[in-house]
């Protein structure tokens, strides 16, 4: 089975930021959403165990850990996300079109592409703006999902997204 046909159109980037708010993001989601942990400034013993409570309260969620695959399978998750190869279902963060080649050939099955528009986990960094996504995805060969200051109506917005994820849109 091709991995992009498992793929969720709507995802929550788990930040810090939302504490233990993020269960409650969580919930928000519908059914068929995906999830990208990431938490990456907790302990590890701490983040595993954040991790286990979304995993348990995930109900029909594809969970993906932002982590190496070994890390990512051991820890019970659905896949990956971060740069470089790995093992089954991975995705990639990427923020301009060197980085989009970079993740096609490290074998993503698909690439969060942001900033699109201003942010507050990517202060200070232009935001893409819609054209020059949609410029992007028409140059990517693999499904783009927006990332950066996302929410269904600046979903709209966008031309060739695949989907779209946010922090703040799901809290």
């Amino acid at each position: 089975m091709d991995p992009s046909q498992l793929l969720p159109r709507l995802w929550l980037m788990t930040d810090e930021r939302q504490g233990d708010g993020v269960l409650d993001a969580v919930a928000r989601l519908p059914q068929g959403a995906g999830i990208v942990f990431r938490h990456y400034s907790l302990k590890e013993v701490a983040r595993r165990d954040l991790f286990d409570r979304v995993r348990a309260a995930h109900r029909r969620l594809l969970l993906l850990l932002a982590a190496p695959a070994d890390v990512a399978r051991a820890w019970g998750a659905d896949g990956s996300h971060g740069p470089g190869p790995g093992e089954g279902l991975r995705t990639a963060s990427a923020h301009d079109l060197a980085e989009i080649r970079a993740a096609e050939a490290a074998g993503a099955a698909a690439i969060f592409l942001g900033p699109v528009f201003t942010t507050r986990s990517h202060r200070g960094r232009e935001p893409l703006g819609p054209d020059r996504f949609a410029e992007m995805v028409r140059q990517a060969r693999l499904p783009i999902i927006a990332l950066g200051g996302m929410n269904a109506e600046r979903a709209k917005m966008l031309s060739g997204a695949y989907g779209w994820a946010g922090i703040d849109a799901w809290s």
